[in-house]
């Protein structure tokens, strides 16, 4: 066994005569990875108006109220568009602070487009609703692979996070899966199947309030 004193000894010679650039790229490899993940978030609100969203329908129903972009009224939707009214996503990665109200009925629609009115035709649907009527509950996938449970109350602000890679939607609600689903090949649905699109927020009805804050996506490879 080499006594410690001499093994720092050793080390201090070693790192003289270490080119600085290396010891550097040693030291700040992870950080340095870490950094990359972290720019490739897009930021898609910045909480203080509704750039870079197109609003259908009842446009009041999605409005701006301290911070947080709140879904509450008639039926409308919020498509994310993007700085440059392009915005599209195959694998990604979506996250959002989500709050609701007592009732409260909303879903964070993806794979999805714009349309004028009525309930997005096109994508999936994860669900937000701890409270209202409806049985099918926040983290499920509506109607097609659903959560009957409630995992969080309301009033509390939670962590809604999807992931779609290849043929897989993943759904967690505070960093739990709630929902996990493998779309078939050769699915016969052309209404719910992925393909590609944006995010949509939904204002689902006037007694009905969600609020939602740090909202950011990434892509992921193909």
């Amino acid at each position: 066994m080499v006594p410690r004193s001499e093994n720092h000894v050793r080390l201090g010679i070693l790192l003289v005569f270490l080119p600085i650039a290396s010891i550097l790229a040693v030291a700040s490899s992870t950080g340095g990875q870490e950094r990359a993940t972290d720019d490739s978030w897009i930021e898609m609100f910045n909480g203080k108006d509704l750039a870079g969203w197109v609003v259908n329908e009842a446009k009041d129903s999605v409005r701006v109220e301290d911070g947080a972009l709140v879904t509450n009224g008639p039926r409308a939707h919020a498509f994310f568009v993007g700085a440059d009214g392009k915005a599209d996503f195959t694998n990604f990665e979506f996250q959002a602070e989500v709050k609701t109200e007592k009732n409260a009925n909303s879903g964070i629609y993806f794979h999805t487009k714009f349309l004028e009115e009525g309930w997005p035709d096109k994508g999936y649907e994860a669900q937000v609703n701890n409270t209202h009527s409806d049985p099918k509950k926040t983290g499920g996938l509506y109607a097609v692979k659903d959560n009957f449970h409630t995992p969080v109350e309301d009033g509390e602000w939670f962590l809604y996070e999807i992931r779609v890679k290849g043929r897989t939607i993943e759904l967690k609600i505070n960093g739990q899966t709630i929902t996990e689903y493998t779309e078939e090949e050769n699915l016969n649905r052309p209404e719910r199947q992925l393909d590609h699109g944006t995010i949509a927020l939904q204002a689902h009805d006037p007694g009905s309030k969600v609020y939602y804050r740090n909202l950011k996506i990434r892509k992921l490879p193909d």
